[in-house]
């Protein structure tokens, strides 16, 4: 049985991933997996003990297949007939590549507030820059866990 852990005891790391070349939903599904805090023994799914993520080069990140141009994202404005589409090439013209792998991960996450509050543990960065040095994040090497992570 996995004990009940006390917020006050919950200690959250930081982990930085290079997503150049990344699949986006292999990276979406591993970084949910991390945000939610399943990756760790004291896993509890009514306590957010997940951990940061610090996601560098997500302009350079790459989906299989022809889901880049033919993959759609909906989404409704609530009004009647207010249902809109867009595709990650879209996306990625009005330089907003961060909303892609955001909106994986956010779909991976189960609805409520828990996972609203763990969706901002998740930092996302065009560059290989980001101000996250202090925190001396750990690197995990994501092209190394599997080969299909990569595409090529």
């Amino acid at each position: 049985m996995t004990p009940f852990i006390k917020k006050k005891e919950v200690k959250k790391d930081w982990y930085l991933i290079d997503a150049q070349n990344a699949a986006v939903g292999r990276l979406a599904a591993f970084i949910s997996k991390v945000l939610r805090g399943k990756n760790k023994a004291t896993y509890n799914s009514h306590i957010d003990n997940g951990d940061f993520v610090v996601v560098t080069n997500i302009d350079k990140i790459r989906f299989t297949g022809k889901k880049f141009s033919k993959k759609k994202y909906y989404r409704h404005t609530g009004h009647p007939g207010g249902i809109k589409e867009s595709t990650p090439s879209l996306l990625k013209e009005k330089n907003k590549t961060h909303e892609i792998l955001k909106m994986a991960v956010k779909r991976m996450l189960p609805g409520g507030p828990l996972a609203k509050k763990q969706l901002t543990k998740l930092k996302i960065y065009t560059g290989d820059k980001h101000p996250h040095e202090i925190q001396k994040p750990k690197v995990i090497d994501f092209e190394k866990m599997n080969k299909r992570n990569i595409v090529r």
